[in-house]
């Protein structure tokens, strides 16, 4: 991506609307792109299951000095519910005049996933990034309008589940999603194409293509399991239905005290590893009774995954301890083998 940025003014006044699906607007003096007009070629669009609807985006501006000749608007949800809250254009290209003095022209491809009601809020330029989520870096130019009514119906729903339910950190997992109608619960009843990822691809848009059976069902098997899982159905130019789950993990808890005797009173440090738990609390535990276990002291799990947690024996005798870290992320609860700490 070029690391130039266009800079641009804030708009001093809202949007009029001339006509529907029509925006003008009023800029700050100096801006190196004024957009005179955005246009919708229709107010409101009807979108079905997986679905898209193009709708042709027409622009007027001027952009001067400027290293980009393709623009793209990027659409946010204002009303209605659904699995996309945002949508963008493909590029719009220039298609009368110059930069200085232009038209630029493409469609935004709409989804029955953003039903409700979207609306233009900024032009954006750059190299275009899995959902463009890079080019706001390069080239942010808000402006208000115009919005699109969007009924989608037959909206697709995604779930995933991790078998099993919860996974050993660095053990195998298989990923089972399922993309289905909302409306009716049941399959598309075809094979439907999909995108899959894992933590920084899933960020990142390097996602691999895979196909569902005709249930619907896309089937995903990794032999190391940590972090957490995505799904999008492909669309131009970014994936839509956009979908991820954190399948339960668990890690090993280990706790060793400096000393197994101290006199009473005496802090003792107990020091431990809880891997892929930094940041995480970590709890000293003492057992009352035959059952009870109490915390007693706190800490936190270091980036090392290490951590020093300190024990006090209050009487003469064999006191139980044990480290608990409780439920932090998507790492459920896990306890160390208990010690015992002689109190002289």
């Amino acid at each position: 991506m070029k690391n130039r940025r266009l800079l641009a003014a804030l708009f001093a006044t809202p949007l009029t609307f001339m006509t529907l699906g029509t925006a003008t607007v009023a800029q700050a003096a100096g801006p190196e792109l004024q957009v005179e007009s955005l246009v919708l070629s229709r107010g409101a669009v009807a979108v079905s299951s997986l679905n898209t609807v193009p709708v042709t985006v027409t622009m007027e501006g001027s952009a001067k000095p400027s290293d980009y000749d393709t623009f793209y608007v990027e659409f946010k949800r204002t009303a209605g519910s659904g699995p996309d809250d945002e949508l963008y254009s493909m590029p719009l290209k220039l298609i009368k005049g110059t930069i200085d003095d232009g038209t630029w022209q493409g469609v935004v491809n709409v989804p029955s996933t953003v039903n409700g009601t979207i609306k233009a809020a900024r032009v954006i330029a750059g190299e275009h990034f899995y959902g463009c989520s890079q080019c706001a870096f390069d080239y942010p130019v808000a402006v208000d309008g115009p919005p699109l009514t969007v009924n989608g119906t037959h909206i697709p729903k995604i779930t995933g589940t991790a078998t099993p339910a919860v996974v050993p950190i660095g053990k195998p997992v298989t990923i089972t999603w399922r993309i289905t109608d909302s409306q009716t619960g049941k399959p598309y009843g075809t094979r439907i194409k999909a995108l899959v990822g894992r933590e920084n691809t899933c960020v990142e848009g390097f996602l691999e293509n895979a196909l569902s059976d005709v249930n619907g069902v896309v089937t995903i098997k990794n032999s190391s399991n940590y972090g957490w899982y995505c799904l999008a159905v492909p669309g131009n130019p970014a994936p839509f239905a956009h979908t991820a789950i954190y399948p339960k993990s668990s890690t090993t808890v280990s706790a060793t005290p400096s000393k197994t005797s101290a006199p009473v009173g005496t802090i003792v440090p107990v020091n431990g590893t809880a891997p892929y738990a930094a940041g995480c609390t970590i709890n000293l535990q003492r057992l009352y009774g035959a059952t009870a276990w109490r915390t007693v002291g706190t800490a936190k799990v270091r980036t090392s995954a290490r951590f020093t947690l300190n024990a006090q024996p209050s009487y003469k005798g064999n006191i139980p301890y044990r480290a608990q870290l409780p439920a932090c992320h998507d790492i459920v609860a896990a306890t160390s083998k208990a010690f015992t700490i002689r109190g002289l």
